[in-house]
């Protein structure tokens, strides 16, 4: 399958660059999985498009303010440091512009000298670890000195760091928001719950892998990057409940989806179960668990747009893609969102 296959046209103004002051107000493009059909409606009206007894499954993982920026010591050269992945208790994965000055060996200052660096070895795609040390709690002197780690493509400064968080984040990892979840506010989870829909939580720590681009031709070629997953029994029980009862288990988010696809059995059941996964999901992929998505719209040639066409199909997907542009929804991690049911 060739990755061009799933490339679209996108005007560059479609890409929403801010988040909406009233999350709930964003567009909801619903669409049919079987037959293509795509209806209009705001993302608040999701609770006509749930019944009692389906299963909303959220991931509360949270954003941690991964991106720092500070200097090397000796040269004074500014240094860009995203975290990625924690190794070990103060080894951090991470990403560093430029590279080429983070040789083993360089230590680097962030907030002058609050925190410390040290380039312990290069891993893999030339990623650095880097050896932290500090005074106080780590996390403390990361919400201290560390911004959200936006998208490439958003370039407008972000003017509250809880508009790049759900409503609902609980466990620190990301280095990327699930987005799918900033849609929902606490009134509205409230009203999905007062109509008999079951929410359930899983933790899936979402890395940059995920948003890597396909850098070859065949999709099957591609290789995903690991995620650390977590899902407790009690969330386990409540999705198995609803799949035998003949209900639907709704994922929000690629993320949640992945992680659901990646623990459930061959039948869709679930058992506590935590790990890391690079499920790599595409059109010939047999869902085994999840029966709908709500999702954003995703980057031509991305993975997460393959995945939505493993769902709908990627001719629905594409036909919507083109709806949307024509409708001037908003696009990727602040734009609007489509229920594909």
């Amino acid at each position: 399958m060739d990755v061009k296959d799933f490339d679209y046209d996108l005007p560059e103004e479609l890409i929403a660059q801010d988040p909406l002051e009233d999350r709930s107000a964003s567009r909801l493009m619903i669409l049919d999985k079987e037959t293509g059909e795509i209806r209009h409606r705001i993302f608040r009206d999701i609770t006509d498009e749930l019944a009692p007894g389906d299963c909303l499954v959220i991931n509360n993982t949270k954003v941690i303010p991964a991106r720092l920026f500070g200097i090397k010591e000796g040269t004074g050269a500014t240094i860009e440091v995203l975290l990625l992945k924690r190794r070990e208790n103060n080894i951090w994965e991470t990403l560093v512009k430029p590279g080429k000055k983070a040789k083993p060996g360089t230590v680097l200052s962030f907030g002058g000298g609050l925190l410390k660096g040290t380039v312990a070895e290069v891993a893999d795609e030339g990623n650095r670890l880097i050896r932290f040390s500090y005074e106080g709690i780590f996390e403390e002197i990361l919400d201290q000195l560390g911004q959200m780690p936006l998208p490439p493509y958003i370039t407008h400064p972000l003017k509250d760091k809880n508009r790049y968080q759900t409503v609902y984040a609980k466990y620190d990892g990301s280095a990327a928001a699930p987005t799918a979840g900033l849609h929902f506010t606490e009134e509205l989870l409230d009203q999905i719950r007062a109509k008999g829909v079951e929410i359930a939580s899983v933790t899936l720590h979402v890395g940059l892998g995920t948003f890597r681009p396909v850098k070859v031709d065949r999709i099957e070629d591609h290789h995903m990057h690991s995620e650390f997953f977590r899902i407790e029994q009690e969330e386990a029980d409540k999705i198995n409940r609803a799949k035998e009862n003949g209900h639907r288990v709704i994922a929000v988010g690629t993320t949640s989806c992945r992680t659901l696809e990646s623990a459930a059995d061959e039948k869709g059941r679930l058992e506590a179960k935590s790990g890391w996964t690079d499920i790599f999901i595409y059109p010939g992929y047999r869902f085994k668990c999840i029966d709908a998505l709500i999702t954003n719209f995703h980057l031509p040639q991305s993975t997460l747009l393959m995945l939505v066409s493993a769902l709908a199909g990627r001719d629905h997907i594409l036909a919507a893609y083109e709806e949307a542009v024509r409708e001037r929804y908003r696009f990727f991690s602040f734009g609007d969102a489509m229920f594909i049911g």
